[in-house]
């Protein structure tokens, strides 16, 4: 409502005294408190409502500069982790280039190793050198019998069929080599084979013929294979201890062979 403070309203309200009456200026004077009343009432109301909407400001204000001042530290720390992530990703990628030359040049020690095993086995296998204990071929038990393969026949195919995948035909084959000619030249590499014939299906078959290799013709080219090869089974059955033995005895009874080279690589992986 308006309020009525101007000079005129009074000096108008003076002018109707003379014809209002007394009752008429009382109610005049009481409406004109009212409306005083009132609009401070209504001016207190709007100014406590503008003083919270002010405060209503200052605490959003203040909340957005503490999101603010938080951000800014989560930046911060964000832009040192992605410092620290790039400069271990730089390290473990060094790391990595290091370990593909160490592993490179082992592999290719390895293929050298057993390029050199393979040459031997075919040499051995086209003019086998008889072992002590082991007779010359030409007196190693009796001469085939009328239709019956030689040693030699028998040995070949054999060992052609374990070539081609056949590990069991081939394993007949050796074990009737084994049982038509046990004192020729060929039964340390015969025992030998039966024992790799094994090594995929039968790994504690394979060590049984590996193990005889090297005890009973310790001073074949073979037992230098079956021992290195008794070192991979008990490797594969996590039997660390008893493969850094078979791979010590490896090195230590066969140091100039092939396989003694190879061993000392297995040892220097388990660690001694």
């Amino acid at each position: 409502m308006p309020r009525f403070r101007s000079p005129i309203v009074w000096v108008a309200l003076v002018a109707l005294g003379g014809c209002a009456s007394k009752g008429d200026l009382r109610r005049v004077e009481e409406q004109l408190l009212l409306s005083r009343t009132e609009t401070r009432r209504a001016d207190s109301l709007r100014a406590a409502q503008l003083s919270e909407i002010i405060a209503g400001q200052r605490r959003i204000h203040d909340s957005l500069g503490g999101i603010g001042a938080r951000v800014g530290a989560l930046g911060g720390q964000l832009a040192t982790v992605k410092g620290d992530m790039a400069n271990d990703l730089i390290s473990i990628q060094q790391q990595l280039v290091q370990i593909q030359a160490l592993t490179g040049q082992s592999q290719q020690r390895l293929t050298e190793l057993q390029t050199q095993l393979e040459a031997r086995s075919e040499q051995l296998e086209a003019a086998p050198a008889p072992s002590p204990g082991v007779p010359p071929a030409d007196t190693a038990g009796p001469a085939p019998q009328a239709g019956q393969p030689s040693a030699e026949q028998i040995y070949s195919t054999s060992l052609q069929q374990l070539r081609r995948g056949s590990p069991a035909t081939a394993r007949m084959g050796f074990r009737e080599l084994l049982r038509l000619y046990p004192s020729h030249a060929r039964v340390p590499d015969a025992t030998y084979f039966v024992g790799e014939t094994f090594a995929a299906e039968a790994p504690d078959s394979a060590a049984a013929y590996y193990t005889r290799v090297v005890e009973t013709f310790p001073r074949s080219p073979r037992a230098a294979s079956a021992l290195y090869k008794l070192g991979l089974l008990a490797e594969r059955r996590k039997d660390l201890e008893g493969a850094r033995t078979f791979y010590s005895r490896v090195v230590r009874e066969y140091a100039t062979s092939d396989e003694a080279a190879l061993a000392r690589d297995r040892l220097k992986t388990l660690g001694r």
